[in-house]
């Protein structure tokens, strides 16, 4: 695969959970394409035609600020790595004076909001950008539908043994323990790609 522009672990840390929908909010969209936050914003709106609610929608004041205090809570995470930007979340959120207080809202973009963006903002890298984060769209689809198919054959196998041997219905279970390790924290925001396992039970034979 030719190099990536942006690498797609990259892209992938920037999603998030919001209403529902896997999102990228303007201020990380707007460092990955190389412009400016009202640059972008603005050729939104030229086109606001193209952006549906469910391509494009403004956080509520109560959304913003669960938002900023995640987002102080993270510490010193960076928008960009490896020799980007380095903007600062928080920073952007709380330190600019345009910014400050909830009257600034972030818009966030979903899968599809995005994969328009490359059509009104008509640079070269806008499409290249575009296409990593489709590809790190595409990568957590496929890693959730691998959490659910691998919980899915654990259920099917344990149904299968559980019944005829509790020695290897225990294997089963400490195998599932083993790729499941300790929840952290849940956090309010954010795209979580592992998702709380089912529980299993060893059953005893009759």
């Amino acid at each position: 695969m030719a190099h990536e522009i942006i690498p797609v672990e990259q892209v992938a840390r920037r999603i998030l959970y919001f209403r529902g929908e896997k999102v990228l909010l303007d201020f990380d969209l707007a460092v990955l394409y190389g412009v400016g936050v009202k640059v972008l914003n603005q050729a939104v709106k030229r086109n606001r035609e193209r952006f549906p609610d469910d391509f494009m929608f403004q956080l509520t004041g109560e959304e913003t600020q669960r938002l900023r205090s995640q987002l102080l809570k993270s510490g010193n995470r960076q928008v960009a790595e490896n020799g980007g930007p380095g903007t600062n979340w928080s920073q952007i959120v709380t330190s600019s004076q345009k910014y400050r207080g909830t009257k600034y809202r972030p818009y966030a973009f979903t899968e599809e909001g995005v994969a328009m963006l490359s059509s009104v903002l008509k640079s070269k890298r806008a499409v290249k950008v575009n296409i990593a984060i489709m590809r790190a769209f595409v990568k957590l689809r496929q890693t959730l539908d691998a959490n659910r198919q691998l919980a899915q054959k654990f259920s099917e196998l344990e149904e299968r043994v559980g019944k005829h041997d509790d020695e290897i219905a225990a294997i089963l279970e400490a195998i599932r323990q083993l790729m499941t390790p300790p929840e952290r924290p849940r956090r309010e925001i954010g795209f979580h790609v592992r998702e709380k396992a089912p529980v299993y039970r060893a059953r005893k034979r009759a």
